[in-house]
């Protein structure tokens, strides 16, 4: 929905305080090009007089990410989800936003137990035998308890912060109106997509806070790991479960990354590193449905030598397509066929509009190619992994290709797991052990029932567009008949000139309203009209000051723009 004047009204006070924080870490100058300055302090801006000051110290990525974290929930959350996407900010700014982590305060434990009742329906001594009044975990959308149900079964309660719906709808409005102003009046910012970037986190943030959709993701998970044990997907109470509160079956473990932990138990690391990395093989190369935070506090090692898995608010989904490229994407890395590699990547990313084809291949190619080289000499082993992926990934941002959201949550889980994977076993293997799963999936496209459904689609499509393209050139040789074909054309750069140039004029006119004020004053100090004080006219000096005042005004107005 538009961010109506009345919205703005009402959400003053936010903008307010967003508009204080971005001055405090030196984006004054963003905040009037995006015509924002109405919101500063007037006090602040007949200080600086349309010049902001200079910022010493961090660079701009360090200082957004330090802004991001004063202003809240909302905008860590935002980070969080950007740093997954170094296509839209690039990555410098990706890489400064993964050191934001979610360090809120918890709320009370008294509100906690209220929102839990009314939710359910019903006092919590009548659901629990027991209620731990403090919180295992806090973050930013919710936080954490341990409880024990009436039948004894150990569960946790993830209970949602009060009034945060609110808060974060009102900053998503917020920020689709500040993302439309920035695309109106900073034009170089639309490379970065920043419409693109509130509805994806709209999108993304939306389904976190529906507590129903992420139970339906673990029963799903779970329904996908039945037919193996030693993968533990909690149990979901969806009886006692709600949109703002939780109730999943405890895993008792160790986090994945606690080492000495893990040794106390006396669990074999190689075997665990080896589950975790099939367990998300199976996700993405078979079931097409993955965990995608997969950092270490959400996977546990447990006494029984399984791994459990936790938090499925976020879930990427790969469809039967990108699941194909990506295997022949790991074979071909596997079997250091180079060249193909090189394709599965062209397929993987979507290229540009508006370039040439053949001139793109060539250049990702010649780039491409002079990363791989040093590979030729190592073994499969010896690749790291982590490195290979991610230096792909800058490559195909540098050509600008258009890569689908889904596969970069696979690149930034692949990235984490294989880090977790050498902590746990320095000789572990990554690649190879994708072998497996990218082998299956080649070998099950070549079944005779797959080719069959793909050559019956391939025939289908062929006869709707020749029943088609008969029709459509019929129509196109009509329309221009009657000369009624018209030709769509998109000037590039011509908003930003039509804006300048009435700009511009408006100034001139204010310039010449200015003169024709100053031109009245003087006559009537000439003519003596109206009353007089020590013979200068009141009429003819309230004019001047008037003039004056505008002249003042429009000299500011210039400067500020920073176009003398």
């Amino acid at each position: 929905m538009p961010f109506s004047f009345f919205r703005l009204r009402r959400s003053a006070n936010r903008i307010r305080q967003i508009v204080n924080v971005f001055l405090k870490y030196g984006f004054g100058k963003v905040i009037d090009q995006i015509q924002l300055g109405r919101f500063i302090p007037f006090r602040k801006r007949i200080r600086e007089f349309g010049q902001w000051p200079g910022v010493k110290g961090p660079g701009a990525p360090e200082r957004l990410r330090m802004a991001f974290a004063e202003l809240g929930p909302s905008f860590i959350k935002l980070a969080q989800i950007l740093s997954s996407r170094p296509d839209l900010i690039t990555t410098r700014y990706a890489d400064e936003f993964k050191k934001l982590q979610d360090r809120v305060p918890p709320f009370s434990s008294d509100e906690a137990i209220s929102i839990v009742e009314a939710e359910i329906g019903l006092p919590p001594d009548m659901v629990f035998a027991s209620f731990d009044r403090i919180p295992i975990a806090a973050a930013s959308i919710a936080q954490v308890h341990n409880a024990q149900l009436l039948d004894k079964s150990e569960v946790i309660v993830k209970i949602q912060r009060p009034n945060i719906l609110e808060q974060i709808e009102t900053d998503i409005g917020i920020l689709t109106y500040a993302a439309g102003l920035l695309e109106k009046y900073v034009p170089e910012s639309k490379f970065f997509n920043p419409t693109g970037i509130v509805e994806e986190f709209s999108k993304t943030v939306r389904k976190e806070l529906d507590f129903v959709e992420e139970g339906r993701n673990c029963t799903r998970f779970a329904k996908n790991f039945a037919a193996i044990p030693d993968v533990c997907i909690p149990r979901i109470y969806a009886d006692i479960s709600t949109s703002k509160v939780l109730v999943m079956e405890r895993i008792n473990g160790v986090r994945i990354d606690d080492i000495p932990g893990i040794t106390e138990l006396g669990l074999d690391r190689k075997r665990l590193a080896q589950l975790g990395v099939d367990s998300y093989f199976k996700m993405v190369l078979e079931d097409g449905f993955f965990h995608a935070d997969p950092h270490p506090g959400n996977i546990f090692a447990m006494p029984s030598g399984s791994i459990g898995f936790m938090d499925f608010g976020m879930v990427g989904r790969v469809t039967p397509e990108l699941r194909e490229t990506m295997a022949n994407t790991f074979l071909a890395l596997i079997n250091k066929d180079f060249d193909g590699l090189i394709d599965h990547y062209l397929e993987l990313g979507v290229i540009p509009e508006h370039v040439d084809l053949d001139a793109f291949r060539k250049e990702f190619k010649a780039d491409l190619s002079d990363f791989l080289e040093p590979l030729y000499g190592k073994s499969i082993k010896e690749i790291n992994f982590a490195e290979y992926l991610d230096t792909v990934t800058h490559l195909a941002i540098k050509h600008k290709m258009k890569i689908p959201s889904d596969l970069l949550l696979v690149n930034k889980a692949m990235l984490t797991l294989e880090n977790l994977g050498r902590e746990l076993d320095p000789d572990f293997d990554f690649i190879a052990a994708a072998e497996p799963y990218a082998s299956r999936i080649i070998k099950d496209r070549m079944k005779p029932g797959k080719i069959f459904d793909k050559a019956r689609k391939n025939v289908m499509d062929l006869s709707e567009f020749a029943l088609v393209f008969p029709k459509q050139i019929r129509q196109l040789i009509q329309k221009t008949l009657r000369d009624d074909l018209h030709i769509k054309m998109t000037h590039i750069g011509l908003d930003r000139l039509i804006r300048d140039m009435d700009r511009s004029s408006n100034r001139i006119a204010f310039g010449m309203i200015i003169s024709a004020i100053l031109l009245s004053s003087a006559i009537m100090h000439a003519t003596g009209a109206g009353p007089t004080v020590m013979g200068f006219s009141l009429l003819g000096m309230s004019a001047f000051f008037f003039a004056l005042l505008l002249g003042v005004w429009l000299i500011i107005s210039i400067i500020r723009s920073g176009r003398l």
